[in-house]
């Protein structure tokens, strides 16, 4: 029993433990499952649902959608953990505007999307970006490159390709590279291709280039039609050719321009990306009509990223599109770019944190279409804000839109060979062309083979396509034929062409032109009535060129073009003029300019101080009183113009000081005489017009010369019309202007100086010179010709050739021949300037003062010790010293010849010698007593001279002693000198009484 109740026991606690275990795994699977259902629900990504408007039954649309495909999925599983997940939602366009707009209306209407990648072609995107912008969805296309589609007029549309202006700089590159000045432009005609016209013109006209005509070819466009086109630009002088087209119209169009015979040498083919970048895609006959194409296209930087793209790309699309065909550069940067938005797509959905699709849709009762059942995007603003501010390395380079568009990237320049393309060089907005990508690069490209399998780059043009003669017109005038003269035969079928404009056009053409130029003269008969006339011939075609004097205007620029002038510019009026002499009472300070005079001035009181300061010490005559010294020495100077000066000189220095100052004294006098001479004697010409207004405030009548453009421009100035009259011949010039019946001729400067070679008596150009460029020859516009006739005329002007030109037809410039080769009546004698006699001022003024320093340095030298300044007095140490030599340089040198006494020394007057003491008293006018003897005393104590010393008497000494006072004044000195020697004897300690 015992047994029983133990094994009953153990099995209740064993059925127990099998339930506790069961119902614990229960409860395990149900947290569990309650957790899987819980992070379901937390970590389950918001949806964002993105249309694809993509035309799938091309080839480039099925490529397009396994690239779009395949950015969603390398995102998210770059990303696991993304809060939200882009669903894609593909519609096919056909190709079609309207397709595009329906599969756009029903992604909206039905989908709900919060975003459109696409359509593919400008056409189709307009429409589809005006209708985003309506509902506030983004639509982003990697291949609606056409500028007219602008994000600033539709903000919800988001270009992430290369806009196509872009391209226009670097085409533009091309051309300056070549020194192409002119292009035909064949565009595609479409939104696509008319798009880049605006900027390509404005590229070209940067450097220096211009379109030369255009040509929009349909895209349904049959050959005759193609081959129409071609035959035209055939036709034409312009060589070059920039090509804007998709793939495969750009394919039959240069298909039918090799049949044409224009993929030769002489051509020059550019194309855009529409060509460049998917030249691997095309068939190896269209590359081969192709062959020496230079085209453009964005440049990818081949990474590893990029390559392992490219392997796996393929591989999926072989596998989806077993048919497609793959090529070497597949897949292509447009591919790239479409892979690039849908990555930004992603990204910019969850930087923004859109949630599920919210519209707010319009009341029915006002909706008519689906259009206006349309709502408006509740998250669209949102993620367009999102979408422009994304920046990231994509794998066609950095992704970063401003303004809504993508940042122009690198161009690479390709040239297509054989049966592909090889680069040739790279452009950038930094560094333009360069060989290799860089600022560093070598400028320019490679090595090109151009059509016809030429190395050598084409001219760009041919002179004439046809190979026929250029038509030169030139002009049929009345007079002035020294410039274009035409003679006819007597049976008028023949006309001998001649004239300065002639032979500097037949010059320039045939010795200067780098390449033969074939052409005849044509007169034109009718250019006497307006040379306007005779310019339209060119822009009408009916010339090639006109050759003539042809003066280059604004108006007629906007018609034609004009080489470089060869001739002076500007145009001016001649009047007569009237003799007269002067009679002005102060016609004396005329020969002289103010500041000649004024310098003379200044060199004749510097010339007079320093002979007054170099004799002052030495000489008698340069001594006395302030005023007469000042006196003296300005008399001294200014009496060397007549060569009066009476004062004798003692120094060298001072004698050469004036021997140079005379000698410019005698120049200066000499040419104020000749030119005051002229100025009185020779009869001046005078116009007898001197002002443009004085002509219009008279109501003079005045002349042009018919059929110039002077006649606008007088009244434009405000002449009366009723007061010109026109003349034809310098001779009615002349006759005009002599008999009165005008008071002055306007013409151009040419022919005004050729008038002023024949009459030169009586008449002269005056007045102002109103601005124009001379005598060019005329070309069409942007004809290739103007450019290098215009070098050749500026290598013919450097020449001596155009200098025997102008003499051979005007003769020796300035020539008179009515005066056999002298020149006419003076027109005034000019007065005479510092300038022409700054180097005699200049001499002069050297040698005076070296002097004066040379004198002053021997006088402090020599007088050194003989200065004592004042102990005590006013002023600094520095000013007594000063004063101390002024004082000593006031007094008498005595030990120069003139001052010095003693036995043998007399004074040089010719006739007498006396004592230096007789001198004295007698030049005083003084007798021998009273202050005379005290101061010769004075003297002869101050030179330190004892009276004992003299001789007080020599026969020599003495002539007429009893009668004249000289002999009276020695006696009493003689007589005081022994007194005072006594008086000294006796004073003077040990001395004894005689």
């Amino acid at each position: 029993m015992g047994r029983l109740r133990y094994y009953s026991s153990s099995a209740s606690v064993s059925s127990l433990r099998r339930l506790e275990l069961v119902l614990a795994a229960a409860l395990l699977v149900w947290c569990q499952a309650s957790l899987r259902v819980a992070t379901a629900q937390q970590t389950a990504p918001a949806r964002v649902r993105v249309g694809v408007i993509l035309n799938l039954t091309s080839l480039a649309g099925q490529r397009r959608k396994v690239g779009i495909e395949m950015a969603v999925e390398d995102y998210y599983a770059a990303r696991p953990g993304s809060r939200t997940r882009v669903a894609l939602r593909f519609r096919d366009s056909a190709g079609d505007v309207v397709g595009a707009a329906s599969a756009a209306v029903d992604l909206i209407k039905n989908e709900q999307v919060q975003a459109i990648i696409g359509p593919q072609t400008s056409a189709e995107a307009e429409f589809v970006a005006y209708i985003g912008n309506r509902t506030h969805v983004p639509v982003l296309s990697s291949s609606a490159t056409s500028p007219g589609l602008s994000p600033s007029q539709t903000p919800f549309f988001v270009r992430t390709g290369a806009n196509d202006s872009f391209q226009a700089a670097p085409v533009a590159a091309v051309l300056a590279a070549f020194g192409w000045h002119a292009a035909a432009v064949v565009y595609e005609d479409s939104p696509y291709g008319s798009g880049i016209l605006p900027a390509l013109a404005g590229a070209l006209q940067s450097v220096g280039a211009r379109i030369m005509d255009r040509a929009a070819v349909p895209s349904d466009a049959d050959d005759d039609r193609i081959d129409a086109m071609l035959y035209g630009f055939k036709a034409m002088p312009t060589r070059v050719f920039v090509v804007h087209m998709n793939p495969f119209l750009a394919a039959r169009f240069f298909r039918r321009a090799r049949k044409a015979g224009m993929m030769t040498e002489d051509y020059a083919w550019v194309a855009t990306d529409g060509v460049g970048s998917v030249v691997d895609a095309l068939s190896p006959d269209d590359i081969s009509a192709m062959e020496g194409v230079v085209s453009l296209r964005p440049f990818v930087r081949m990474t590893d990223r990029v390559r392992n793209f490219s392997a796996r790309f393929r591989a999926r699309l072989q596998r989806e599109y077993p048919s497609a065909d793959i090529y070497p550069h597949d897949p292509t940067v447009v591919m790239l770019w479409s892979y690039d938005t849908a990555w930004a797509i992603a990204a910019a959905a969850e930087a923004a944190g859109v949630s599920s699709p919210a519209f707010q849709t319009m009341p029915q009762s006002a909706a008519v279409t689906d259009l206006d059942r349309l709502g408006v995007s509740a998250t669209g603003a949102t993620l367009l804000k999102a979408v422009r501010e994304t920046t990231f390395r994509g794998l066609a380079g950095n992704f970063a839109l401003v303004d809504g568009q993508l940042q122009p990237p690198a161009y690479e320049f390709i040239n297509i060979v054989g049966r592909s393309s090889r680069a040739v060089g790279f452009w950038t907005p930094e560094a333009g062309i360069t060989q290799t990508l860089g600022a560093d690069g070598a400028k320019g490209l490679k090595k090109i083979l151009w059509p016809g399998d030429s190395i050598s780059s084409p001219r760009g043009w041919v002179v004439s396509p046809n190979g026929r003669q250029l038509r030169v017109a030139v002009p049929v005038k009345h007079g002035f034929k020294e410039f274009v003269g035409v003679q006819r035969d007597s049976t008028n079928r023949t006309a001998n062409i001649t004239g300065y404009c002639i032979d500097v056009f037949d010059a320039v053409i045939r010795k200067y032109m780098p390449y033969p130029v074939s052409y005849q003269y044509v007169p034109y008969n009718d250019s006497s009535e307006s040379y306007d006339n005779l310019v339209s011939q060119v822009p009408e075609q009916l010339a090639d060129i006109v050759v003539g004097d042809v003066t280059i205007t604004a108006s007629r620029l906007g018609k034609v073009d004009f080489s470089m002038p060869f001739t002076d510019s500007g145009w001016s009026m001649v009047v007569a003029v009237r003799t007269e002499t002067s009679t002005s009472m102060w016609i004396f300070l005329q020969p002289l300019t103010t500041s000649l005079w004024l310098a003379s001035l200044a060199f004749f009181c510097f010339t007079g101080f320093v002979v007054w300061a170099i004799e002052h010490r030495i000489n008698p005559e340069f001594r006395g009183t302030p005023w007469q010294q000042f006196g003296l020495s300005f008399y001294f100077a200014f009496s060397t113009l007549v060569f009066s000066q009476k004062e004798k000189l003692e120094s060298n220095l001072s004698r050469f000081v004036v021997i140079i100052w005379v000698f410019v004294v005698l120049i200066l006098t000499s040419s104020y005489t000749a030119s005051l001479t002229s100025m009185l004697t020779v009869q001046k010409l005078q116009p007898a017009v001197t002002d443009v207004r004085e002509l219009q405030r008279t109501g003079a009548f005045i002349g042009y010369q018919e059929g110039s453009f002077i006649k606008q421009r007088l009244q434009k100035l405000g002449f009366d019309k009723a007061k010109m009259r026109s003349y034809s011949t310098a001779e009615e010039y002349a006759d005009a202007l002599s008999s009165g019946q005008v008071a002055a001729v306007f013409d151009e400067i040419p022919y005004l100086r050729l008038f002023l070679s024949q009459y030169c008596d009586g008449y002269t150009m005056f007045g102002p010179v109103y601005k124009t460029d001379g005598f060019g020859f005329v070309f069409p516009m942007g004809s290739p010709l103007t450019a290098d006739v215009s070098r050749a005329v500026l290598t013919l002007a450097e020449g001596e050739e155009m200098a025997q030109i102008e003499k051979k037809w005007f003769g020796e410039p300035g020539k008179c021949p009515s005066q056999g080769g002298g020149g006419g009546t003076a027109l005034g004698s000019s007065n005479l300037s510092f300038r022409s006699f700054g180097g005699l001022f200049l001499i002069t003024g050297v040698v005076s003062g070296l002097m004066l320093l040379v004198y002053l340095a021997t006088f402090v030298y020599r007088e050194r010790g003989e200065v004592r300044p004042e102990e005590e007095g006013s002023g600094s140490s520095s000013m007594r010293r000063l004063r101390a030599w002024l004082r000593h340089f006031d007094q008498k040198d005595l030990k120069c010849p003139t001052f010095k006494t003693g036995n043998g020394d007399s004074i040089r007057d010719g006739n007498q010698t006396q004592r230096w003491v007789e001198f004295e008293s007698v030049r005083n006018g003084r007798g021998g007593n009273g202050p005379v003897q005290a101061a010769a005393e004075e003297e002869a104590i101050a030179i330190g001279m004892s009276p004992l010393s003299f001789s007080t008497s020599t026969p020599s000494e003495t002539i007429n002693a009893g009668s004249s006072p000289a002999s009276e004044l020695g006696t009493s000195f003689e007589q005081r000198m022994q007194e005072a020697a006594q008086s000294v004897s006796v004073d003077m300690p040990g001395s004894t009484a005689p």
